[in-house]
């Protein structure tokens, strides 16, 4: 006879216990409280592994017993659907987040946030990490996607990364086979997961330093719509081109659906304006990918994840 679902999902219950500890995992997680957005209904499955042993073992469960996961980090470049996620999120910010210093070498756990490495660097007198101070995420999703901004990304100071490899365990990646380009790295091909990296950074002014992060800081309340919920940029950036100016040449400033706006600060921002449904987001995000197309030919790419199903809810 064959398990009932409730069965089922009791046993996957028991056994996610078993690897990360019944305080590690959560059943029916509501996602708007775990997102930028603000957005997103309740996943199946919440698993905090403590370390790169439960993570790796988790997610070799996950591959063995065709358990769909998502590794989450600080939810700032994800949406997930109103109906939320039947799969198994894995989350790495709880637990992740060692970061020392020795030297000009900085080792920082995945679930670091970017501005606190960036703090610690300034504090220590090292520059080179100024330009992440502003963004509003983690390292493990920071590397997993090549952040970047102001003419900087991850890729000019990362020396390498620590991984969980399925079967393997955790192994240090040196940063030439990360394959790290623009929004894109090797993570994007296997079931890799980062779970620290290291960054080479070199002595400066802490002055200096101090100085251009607050500029950066300034830069980024002039010209981005940080007072409401996001997921950041929202597109990537077409090859000759500016996804924000595209937008705005379509009309579309300020164009909204619901609670969902194309923001009037900035058009390359998508943004939570009143308690928006992540349905009402995507259906922003297909008309506003849509009008580009038929205004300028450009297809524009989201930058941003989606997760669950938008068809619904």
């Amino acid at each position: 006879m064959q398990p009932t679902q409730e069965e089922t999902m009791e046993k996957i219950y028991e056994r996610l216990c078993e690897i990360c500890g019944k305080q590690n995992v959560l059943c029916d997680e509501i996602m708007k409280d775990h997102t930028s957005f603000k957005i997103g209904g309740p996943a199946k499955y919440f698993v905090t592994p403590a370390d790169g042993t439960q993570l790796t073992k988790v997610v070799e469960f996950c591959n063995e017993n065709n358990q769909e996961y998502f590794v989450l980090g600080n939810g700032t470049n994800l949406l997930v659907s109103d109906t939320g996620y039947e799969g198994i999120i894995i989350q790495i910010r709880k637990h992740f987040n060692e970061l020392r210093i020795e030297g000009d070498v900085i080792y920082a756990g995945a679930g670091c946030l970017l501005s606190k490495v960036a703090s610690a660097a300034a504090a220590e007198s090292l520059e080179g990490f100024e330009f992440a101070s502003g963004i509003p995420g983690t390292v493990g999703g920071a590397v997993v996607m090549n952040a970047g901004a102001y003419g900087s990304e991850i890729k000019d100071v990362i020396e390498g990364a620590l991984v969980c490899i399925p079967g393997i365990g955790e192994v240090k990646v040196p940063a030439e086979k990360l394959e790290l380009g623009y929004r894109t790295s090797v993570f994007e091909k296997n079931d890799w997961i980062i779970t620290g990296a290291v960054f080479n950074l070199k002595k400066g002014s802490r002055a200096s330093i101090e100085k251009k992060m607050n500029e950066l800081r300034e830069m980024r309340k002039d010209k981005q719509p940080l007072e409401f919920p996001s997921a950041g940029s929202s597109f990537k950036r077409p090859e000759g081109y500016f996804a924000g100016k595209l937008i705005e040449d379509a009309g579309l400033k300020g164009f909204s659906v619901g609670g969902a706006q194309v923001s009037e600060k900035h058009a390359g921002f998508i943004i939570n304006r009143a308690d928006a449904t992540a349905k009402q987001v995507m259906d922003v995000y297909r008309h506003v990918m849509k009008k580009v197309e038929e205004t300028s030919g450009v297809k524009l790419v989201p930058e941003v994840k989606f997760l669950g199903n938008f068809d619904e809810g």
